[in-house]
């Protein structure tokens, strides 16, 4: 058994390097994105359930027993997406973007946070407690709050079948959660905390299948559409950038190292979920900007850490 997980340990202790690397192989293997598109949903449950069960419940229970953290947090997770695509379409029009990519952008702003921030905290060291709370509040939250938003920002009545998303985010979280008590029962959460980096491991594993799945179609747009592709790259990078900025310059009455997770969050969404819920009314621009989404996902955990580092240290000192 041990000569099975050793290998994990080793991805787990690359983690942020796993995430990047995982997306060039979802590019690099376009013949296989087919194949690993059915296994979205169970890859992201896997992970959801991973996460939940290496919560410190403790640190948890504190929480719950001070709302104002998740209170600020969630009202931030929910405003500040809408609140900057709103800002875009301003400046740029969006009629000047074409629908499909203002439908990409409204998804967007109307998602919650992606599931796996936690584990991206806890990969980088990083308090993990308020943000899984937040995520999982936010998430619940989405059935309601999502459909009206995306066509309030999209400017247009968008069929999403709100029934389908309250059915798959139960069947999601409720699974996942049910997975996470008997992994808890059965390992023991000091077994878990000392296999960290295999179960970090276990996680950068199911990311890149759902690199993988997650690409089909990248490749080609590239070299039939690279200045739409450029354009969308830009367009996430600068979202995710502004996350980041906005979360550390106004969530002031949270520490830094929270507010820096914070940032991740508001900048990486769960476009996924939605398009999901749309199904095959998603237009191909709209699953282009859901594709290429993914890469400051994957990316900003390796391009972050340096900073992160930093704070690492002040959370111990402090």
């Amino acid at each position: 058994m041990r000569s099975v997980l050793d290998p994990l340990a080793l991805i787990g202790r690359y983690g942020t390097q796993g995430f990047a690397l995982s997306i060039f192989i979802g590019l690099a293997l376009p013949q296989f994105a087919a194949a690993a598109r059915p296994l979205l949903g169970a890859t992201i449950f896997a992970f959801l359930a991973i996460t939940f069960a290496r919560v410190d419940l403790a640190a948890l229970r504190a929480l719950v027993r001070r709302p104002a953290p998740i209170g600020l947090a969630g009202l931030w997770l929910l405003a500040a997406p809408p609140a900057i695509v709103v800002a875009i379409f301003a400046v740029v029009g969006r009629e000047a973007l074409g629908p499909g990519l203002a439908l990409g952008l409204a998804l967007y702003a109307a998602a919650p946070p992606i599931m796996s921030s936690p584990a991206v905290a806890m990969m980088l060291n990083l308090p993990p407690t308020l943000l899984v709370a937040v995520v999982l509040v936010t998430t619940m939250l989405a059935p309601l709050v999502a459909p009206p938003l995306v066509e309030a920002v999209a400017g247009a009545a968008v069929p999403l079948d709100a029934g389908a998303l309250v059915t798959r985010l139960a069947l999601l979280i409720g699974g996942a959660l049910a997975l996470a008590i008997v992994l808890r029962l059965t390992l023991g959460m000091e077994r878990i905390r000392r296999n960290k980096a295999r179960f970090d491991g276990l996680g950068v594993v199911f990311y890149a299948i759902f690199a993988i799945a997650a690409m089909d179609g990248v490749l080609a747009a590239m070299v039939e559409r690279p200045a739409l592709v450029a354009t969308i790259l830009a367009i996430v990078f600068g979202l995710s950038a502004a996350g980041f900025a906005s979360a550390m310059l106004i969530l002031r009455p949270l520490p830094p190292a929270e507010r820096f997770v914070m940032g991740y969050a508001t900048g990486q969404r769960n476009i996924g979920l939605l398009v999901a819920a749309l199904g095959a009314a998603t237009p191909e621009t709209t699953f282009l900007f859901f594709a290429l989404a993914q890469f400051p996902i994957y990316l900003m955990p390796q391009i972050v850490k340096p900073m992160a580092r930093r704070f690492v240290v002040e959370e111990r000192a402090g």
